[in-house]
């Protein structure tokens, strides 16, 4: 038999001032903005496997289609390509949700920093080799080739 006074309590370490309680449970601040960081890594986990899994249903369609491979292989990989910008756009929106809106400490906004930094670089990488210019250089006729569907 164990002691009952500690059932219903929050741990110490977290703040519960001010929290709803839902379901007879106490919600931290930190619970929720965690929770919804997390849900937003969810959706961009999803946008990139759910995207890619049409873009490459749409690459197989084509191909059956008998449609020239050279113009099918470029519209795959262009739509590949904006498919994983999109999750890294959720996936840094996520990161940065968990680590501002909870107790920031230098370490954790530095490492927030790093992976801002390489998605950010990867997300450039993608779109300079998607659409042959840098994200803040206008598009000119002979460099936007998207493919009108």
């Amino acid at each position: 038999m164990g002691d009952v006074a500690h059932v219903g309590r929050v741990p110490a370490h977290r703040s519960t001032e001010m929290n709803p309680e839902v379901g007879g449970v106490v919600v931290g601040f930190e619970d929720l903005i965690s929770a919804v960081g997390t849900a937003v890594d969810t959706a961009g986990v999803a946008v990139i496997v759910v995207g890619a899994l049409w873009v490459s249903a749409s690459f197989v369609y084509r191909l059956l289609r008998r449609e020239p491979s050279a113009d099918s292989y470029r519209r795959y990989r262009q739509g590949l390509g904006r498919v994983i910008l999109l999750g890294l756009e959720f996936l840094i929106a996520g990161d940065i949700i968990r680590t501002v809106a909870t107790s920031p400490t230098f370490r954790s906004v530095g490492v927030l920093a790093v992976i801002v930094l390489v998605r950010t670089f990867l997300s450039f990488s993608l779109q300079v080799e998607l659409e042959g210019r840098w994200p803040w250089q206008s598009r000119s006729p002979q460099t936007d080739q998207t493919p009108k569907s």
